[in-house]
């Protein structure tokens, strides 16, 4: 017997969604063992999504509850031109496995081919055999070749006060 589909929809996210899209982040922090990494509040996120830095994606249920979202931006490659990243898809635990997450995924493809991006990536954790499952059966190639480089906020301010102007 097949479970019964439970009616969800995908749209653009709104100003007043940004509480629940800040609760998953914090949701996806936790299940990575990383919550205390998540400094971002609520208010910089409605900041920064109203400066452009980022778009979101979200899913809601019939209810109009937020259960799932996907977080996502241009990029630019110097070997492709314009892409897209996928910085998060997070889904409600409770709504896993109802296609929640293909569905913000294909969004956010589309979207990207809108944009001419010629490709969208995207990271997942090696541990985390779930979400590469989810990504393999949706047809992506997972690159284990490249380090992922990164200077905290400190490191970046030392960085920057040792920088003289020409």
């Amino acid at each position: 017997m097949e479970p019964i589909a439970s009616p969800f929809s995908v749209r653009k996210a709104r100003p007043s969604d940004a509480a629940f899209v800040h609760q998953l982040v914090v949701e996806l922090a936790r299940y990575e063992e990383a919550e205390e990494e998540v400094t971002l509040t609520v208010h910089q996120l409605e900041a920064d999504a109203q400066a452009g830095c980022f778009e979101c994606t979200v899913a809601e249920d019939a209810n109009g509850q937020v259960v799932g979202m996907a977080l996502h931006h241009a990029r630019y490659s110097t070997w492709k031109g314009k892409t897209w990243y996928l910085e998060d898809l997070v889904v409600t635990e409770t709504w896993r496995g109802r296609g929640v997450g293909r569905a913000l995924f294909e969004s956010v493809a589309a979207h990207a081919r809108s944009k001419f991006a010629q490709r969208l990536e995207w990271q997942v954790l090696d541990w985390n055999a779930p979400a590469i499952g989810f990504y393999k059966r949706l047809g992506a190639d997972l690159d284990g070749k490249w380090l992922n480089g990164r200077l905290t906020a400190k490191a970046l301010e030392t960085m920057a006060s040792n920088h003289e102007e020409p």
